[in-house]
């Protein structure tokens, strides 16, 4: 009877979050895999069942591919330029300043540091994107071109370039994730015990020797989960990309996403059992990131 009760209590507090989660995610997933084996316009009650033809349309689709050759870029750019900076701040901030008594600090005003870092994440996407697009305007008027022009040297098309449109966007995509990162691995470094780094200075190790063989190695865990969620991030980057980018995806497909064209695919063109194809082949290439990653960055547990 006791038992009961306990969990009749548990279940009671369970109930309402469950069932919202099942109807604002499972749900809209289960649809989506449904209305992509239609033909459905998004409009009208009739829905014609074409089987796993958007599917097959999809790997003739030469902008899905393009697509996916942009993830891919992000996917190899985006987690390793974003971690290696975040690791590089959070050691400075957390072991950079030298000894103080017996043990480890960072460096001056490291506190205010971590705020001033983590700003960017608090902003809306949005209003990241439409701060960039005045920083990278194409004319005197952007704050980049007119430093340029103050120097006499010739402006750049940051955005409407293709060559540098898709840099540009990750570079700011990568400002915006550093932060965030900077005080989640100051907070495993934090966790770390300070005997060991002392150990490692009496011993005469370097800083970039206890980086390297303490740091890093007691820190994997919290890297793996920040590559999984900056690998995630990769293949969702639909706001900056539509915000910052010419002609959503431009110029000449240079920063097309899959979210972006989803998108277009579904309210530009009406195709929404085929925009329904290509957000279940975004959710499986999202999933099969994220377990293959797991596996394969997985070691050996260091016990503290």
């Amino acid at each position: 009877m006791q038992r009961l009760r306990k969990y009749g209590f548990i279940t009671g507090f369970l109930v309402v979050p469950v069932v919202l989660y099942v109807m604002f995610v499972i749900s809209p997933y289960v649809q989506a895999f449904q209305i992509s084996l239609t033909n459905w316009r998004g409009a009208g009650r009739t829905i014609n069942y074409v089987g796993f033809e958007n599917f097959t349309r999809l790997f003739q689709d030469e902008v899905f591919w393009q697509a996916l050759r942009t993830h891919g870029i992000v996917l190899l750019v985006l987690p390793i330029v974003t971690i290696a900076i975040a690791l590089a701040f959070a050691f400075l901030l957390n072991l950079g300043g030298g000894s103080r008594g017996a043990g480890m600090r960072g460096i001056w005003g490291s506190t205010f540091y971590k705020v001033v870092f983590f700003m960017p994440q608090v902003l809306a996407v949005a209003i990241v994107g439409v701060l960039f697009k005045a920083i990278y305007r194409p004319d005197e008027d952007g704050v980049i071109n007119g430093i340029l022009a103050r120097f006499d040297l010739e402006k750049v098309g940051w955005l409407t370039e293709p060559k540098l449109a898709l840099g540009s966007i990750m570079a700011v995509m990568i400002w915006q994730a550093v932060g965030f990162y900077v005080v989640l691995f100051s907070a495993g470094m934090a966790a770390i015990p300070k005997d060991y780094f002392e150990a490692a200075a009496l011993d005469g190790a370097s800083r970039p020797r206890m980086f390297f063989s303490i740091t890093m190695p007691l820190l994997w865990d919290t890297i793996q989960v920040g590559w999984v969620y900056l690998g995630i991030a990769a293949f969702d980057c639909f706001a900056l990309v539509q915000v910052l980018s010419v002609d959503a995806g431009g110029p000449d497909g240079a920063t097309s996403v899959l979210p972006v064209e989803i998108w277009k695919t579904a309210f530009t063109y009406g195709k929404f059992g085929y925009a329904s194809a290509m957000g279940v082949a975004l959710f499986f290439l999202t999933i099969t990131f994220a377990v293959l990653t797991l596996r394969v960055t997985r070691r050996e547990k260091i016990e503290l």
